[in-house]
């Protein structure tokens, strides 16, 4: 391996790693609850959704990465698919809501592992289908 692909596995390492902390970042800003504090207290369930979205958010990267040779366009992808998760689990959420009685933020909060588990699960599965799409 020369020296620019080691320097260039840098690069795109860093700038992923930031970008994956803002999008973590963002969306800490619309959960209804504070993750960090959460996750002090000893809340498995938030942890648990946590994990699903660093996961998510973590795949989703790795796809645009693999698939582009341009770093740019691998991280302007990657806040596009961040922007279409988000979206897509508020509507999910919502219809859950709705449909079902299903608080899946509040009952995150109140440290039911089972709504965590659904929560995070849209993560993964919205993470799958739009690494797919990339």
């Amino acid at each position: 391996m020369a020296w620019r692909e080691i320097l260039a596995m840098f690069v795109w390492t860093g700038a992923g790693a930031i970008l994956l902390s803002v999008l973590m970042w963002v969306d800490s800003l619309f959960t209804k609850y504070n993750d960090l504090t959460e996750m002090k207290k000893g809340n498995v369930a938030v942890t648990t959704r946590f994990v699903m979205k660093l996961f998510a958010q973590g795949f989703i990267l790795s796809q645009s990465i693999t698939k582009s040779n341009d770093l740019w366009e691998a991280l302007l992808a990657s806040v596009v698919s961040f922007v279409i998760l988000f979206l897509l689990e508020w509507v999910v959420e919502k219809i859950l809501q709705a449909v079902a009685g299903l608080n899946l933020d509040e009952g995150t909060k109140q440290g039911k592992v089972a709504y965590a588990l659904l929560a995070g699960s849209f993560h993964v599965v919205g993470a799958l289908i739009i690494g797919a799409c990339l």
